[in-house]
C-alpha cells in the first residue's frame, strides 16, 4: 500500500477506524497461525489414538487364539461364544 494511499483511507475514514480495521485484521491473522497449530497437533493425536485402537484390536484377537489353544489344550470346552464376539478382522499388518 503506498503511504499517499494510506494517509487518504485515514482523512475519508478517520484514525480509529483505520487503527480497528488494522488491529482486527492482526488478530484474524494471529488467530489463523494458533488454530493451523492446534488443528496439527490434534490430528496427530487422532492418528496416535487409531494406531493405538488398532493394537487393542489385534490384541484382542491374539488373546482370544490364546484362550481357545489353551482350552482345547486343557481339555476344556471352547468358548465359542466369545469367539463369536470378537472381531474377526484382523489388524496387524504382519
Amino acid at each position: 500500500m503506498n503511504t499517499g494511499t494510506f494517509f487518504q483511507i485515514v482523512a475519508e475514514l478517520g484514525l480509529p477506524i483505520v487503527a480497528t480495521i488494522g488491529m482486527g485484521m492482526f488478530v484474524l491473522i494471529i488467530m489463523k497461525y494458533i488454530l493451523g497449530g492446534i488443528v496439527a497437533t490434534a490430528q496427530l493425536q487422532d492418528n496416535i489414538i487409531t494406531q493405538l485402537d488398532e493394537r487393542v484390536k489385534s490384541m484382542n484377537t491374539e488373546i482370544v487364539k490364546l484362550d481357545q489353544e489353551i482350552s482345547q489344550e486343557l481339555g476344556l470346552p471352547v468358548d465359542t461364544d466369545r469367539i463369536s464376539r470378537a472381531d474377526k478382522k484382523d489388524i496387524r499388518k504382519d
